[in-house]
């Protein structure tokens, strides 16, 4: 029998993105799995929805709704957690795309299971996490990921995506690039390793840790917890999402010459000849930490992080952070790149 699906039109966006903006959707599809999508595909009164462009959508953290959508949003609703086997190195847990990151995190540490414990409490979703390459704390999610099964939209298949067919990049993916709107990533299969130990090189982690490799991963989570909680807002108090720009990776020698003219400026040394740059550090030095413009405000604790202030139009947030980023490129000769995609 047909899995009955309902489409919802002129759908409010609101509460599922976290900077809180308004926008519709002209069409919306809670996704719980392969089926609804399927259906979506095969029955003959969803033709008009499946003619429309898409726009998949998972925990809203990481997008600027600039107006209303005339487009068929899916969302990944599917739930579940489940480890799925071992190996001699690993532990393999599989998750649905509609968990939110922090039960996944949750789930690892109350079975003793390390390694994503430097990502306690991303906001978003298991399946929109690839899609960011979410990473915080010197772990990123490339380095725990095993696999994923994502639903192709435009073959109508199943595909299984390994590391390599991501291609994951400093926050971008291969559904950024070739796969974006057309594959829906149904779940995620990540690797955890079996011989723990606990991930210190973020500097600032380490100095919350004065026990060192001795930490086990619970007090690194909690470690990370309260440095978020000190630096970054809730999303339930104030709308925001997390880190607005990229760090952005620049030749060695051009960080080199900002050195000479910035002594203090903070920045890490990368392989190839290049380094990243603190964009919180390059923002704070242009006076926005904790200024605003409008409804929208770069929050007073972390000049990476734009909130909303009340009232926000996506149109506010884009004025804000077009501003920013002119004083950085003026200031620095630096270019800074949003980390979320503005829709609309």
């Amino acid at each position: 029998m047909p899995v009955p699906v309902t489409v919802h039109t002129d759908f409010c966006l609101r509460q599922l993105n976290t900077f809180g903006l308004a926008g519709r959707a002209a069409a919306y599809l809670p996704v719980t799995g392969q089926a609804d999508l399927q259906a979506l595909l095969q029955q003959d009164h969803l033709a008009r929805y499946r003619a429309m462009p898409r726009f998949m959508l998972g925990g809203g953290s990481n997008i600027i709704l600039t107006g209303n959508l005339d487009r068929l949003v899916l969302h990944a609703t599917g739930r579940g957690i489940a480890v799925v086997g071992e190996t001699a190195d690993y532990i393999l847990v599989r998750v649905s795309a509609g968990e939110s990151w922090q039960a996944l995190v949750d789930f690892t540490l109350a079975r003793a299971i390390g390694g994503l414990e430097n990502l306690s409490r991303i906001p978003g979703s298991v399946g929109a996490a690839p899609i960011q390459n979410i990473g915080a704390y010197g772990v990123e999610l490339a380095e725990r990921f095993h696999c994923l099964t994502a639903f192709d939209l435009d073959s109508g298949g199943l595909r299984s995506l390994d590391r390599a067919a991501c291609a994951f990049g400093y926050r971008d993916s291969v559904f950024k690039q070739e796969l974006a709107a057309r594959a829906m990533v149904l779940d995620v299969t990540f690797a955890l390793p079996r011989r723990w130990s606990a991930n210190l090189r973020y500097a600032e982690l380490a100095a919350a840790l004065p026990q060192g490799a001795r930490a086990t991963m619970h007090e690194v989570a909690a470690a990370v917890t309260a440095i978020r909680q000190r630096k970054l807002p809730d999303p339930a108090q104030i709308g925001n999402a997390g880190s607005f720009f990229k760090n952005p990776i620049v030749p060695l020698q051009q960080r080199n010459q900002l050195l000479q003219r910035f002594p203090t400026l903070v920045s890490h040394e990368l392989d190839g000849g290049y380094a990243k740059l603190a964009a919180g550090w390059l923002i704070e030095q242009c006076g926005w930490k904790g200024r605003s413009m409008g409804p929208v405000g770069v929050y007073h604790q972390q000049a990476l992080v734009l909130v909303n202030l009340g009232g926000a139009r996506g149109s506010d947030v884009l004025a804000l952070a077009q501003q920013i980023q002119a004083d950085v490129q003026a200031r620095f000769g630096v270019q800074l790149e949003p980390e979320p995609i503005f829709v609309g």
